[in-house]
């Protein structure tokens, strides 16, 4: 009986009633299923869960935070995408979305817990401030943080998107006035899945909900708890820039002919080489560029405690890597004082190996007098 209260329609019947044509849902699914990593003899698998299973229930709460995960969730510029954003999940509480106010807004709250009791998806956007007694965050006259923690405690597991619910961003910074929190570290009950970045790409987020509708499971994590298919590469072995870093190439200054050429911007404090994230492949706006490809040198958005690693314009590691503080002319310097050092070193060894040999001639003489 509740099964039919409650019944939800796929994300293929939802698409055919708005007029999604046949050829872009499976379009979507190929894509979604090369960006997962996945083989593509899983296309078909991928294809029959939008089919026939029911749209995840989410329910999106807000704590401290600027709305722009939001702001990139709603902008995903691939218009099927944005249809499947919005058509693979019922995102049937979100307070900043929504249309109610108000006592409805906690009432469809409430009845969400009651009603998809262990099903349905808490994703997280923003962090809760735990000091004095959590006041710097209320939501009809609760704190954020007994908000969280109830809601997580019905749900199936819970999604930390964006880098405010994954690794507390800015208002997690030293010196942390309002004692913010991110989710994991509040909610110990429930699987906790990272997807930070500030804002995260759109695509991600659909990938990892057509991950779970697929499977019926989380998807592969990394250490940090992040979607390994999205976070499991750093933007420096993807980006396009990498050529002129191996080449020891690099931005001196923002107005420089290096900077004019596209040269590497390592020396400008780009995090890109300790950056995990599908920036530099991925992208943004339909794939159209990301912050290196404008010019801008990462930040690590997506990394821990990354507003307390600054200042963002200046080179931050001393970690030899290779190249790093050389010039073309340089790197032929080295590897011709290499040349010569191994041939220096091949007549050495020769000498010393044969140091005990008679003269040549002296041993011609006594061959040929034999």
């Amino acid at each position: 009986m509740r099964e039919q209260l409650v019944r939800r329609p796929s994300t293929w019947e939802v698409l055919q009633d708005r007029g999604i044509e046949r050829r872009d849902f499976l379009k979507f699914c190929m894509t979604t299923t090369a960006a997962l990593g996945l083989e593509a003899a899983l296309v078909p698998r991928v294809v029959e869960a939008l089919e026939t299973q029911p749209r995840l229930p989410v329910m999106w709460m807000h704590g401290l935070e600027c709305t722009c995960c939001s702001e990139s969730f709603i902008r995903s510029a691939h218009p099927l995408v944005a249809d499947i954003v919005f058509n693979m999940i019922s995102l049937d509480y979100d307070d900043t979305l929504q249309a109610a106010a108000g006592h409805q807004v906690e009432a469809i709250r409430k009845k969400m817990m009651q009603e998809y009791d262990g099903e349905y998806v808490l994703a997280v956007e923003g962090n809760a401030p735990t000091k004095d007694g959590g006041v710097y965050c209320l939501v009809a006259g609760e704190t954020f943080e007994s908000q969280l923690l109830e809601a997580a405690a019905h749900a199936k597991f819970v999604i930390a998107w964006g880098s405010c619910a994954s690794n507390g961003c800015v208002q997690a910074a030293y010196p942390n006035p309002t004692g913010a929190k991110p989710v994991r570290k509040l909610v110990f009950d429930k699987p906790v899945i990272n997807v930070p970045g500030c804002p995260p790409i759109s695509e991600v987020m659909t990938g990892l909900l057509t991950y779970v509708l697929t499977f019926g499971k989380l998807p592969e994590l990394d250490r940090q708890n992040r979607p390994k298919a999205f976070y499991g590469h750093r933007i420096h072995d993807k980006c396009y820039r990498r050529a002129h870093f191996d080449a020891g190439q690099f931005v001196e200054r923002w107005d420089d002919g290096g900077a004019q050429k596209g040269w590497c911007l390592y020396k400008m404090g780009c995090r890109g080489p300790t950056t995990y994230n599908a920036c530099s492949s991925m992208m943004w706006n339909d794939g159209t560029s990301f912050p290196i490809g404008s010019g801008h040198g990462c930040i690590g958005c997506s990394e821990d405690n990354f507003w307390d690693d600054g200042p963002f314009y200046e080179r931050l590691t001393s970690i030899p890597l290779p190249g790093i503080d050389s010039t073309p002319e340089t790197v032929g310097k080295v590897a011709a004082g290499a040349a010569l050092l191994g041939v220096a070193g091949h007549a050495a060894a020769f000498a010393i190996k044969h140091r005990n040999d008679p003269p040549r001639d002296k041993e011609m003489a006594e061959g040929g007098a034999s």
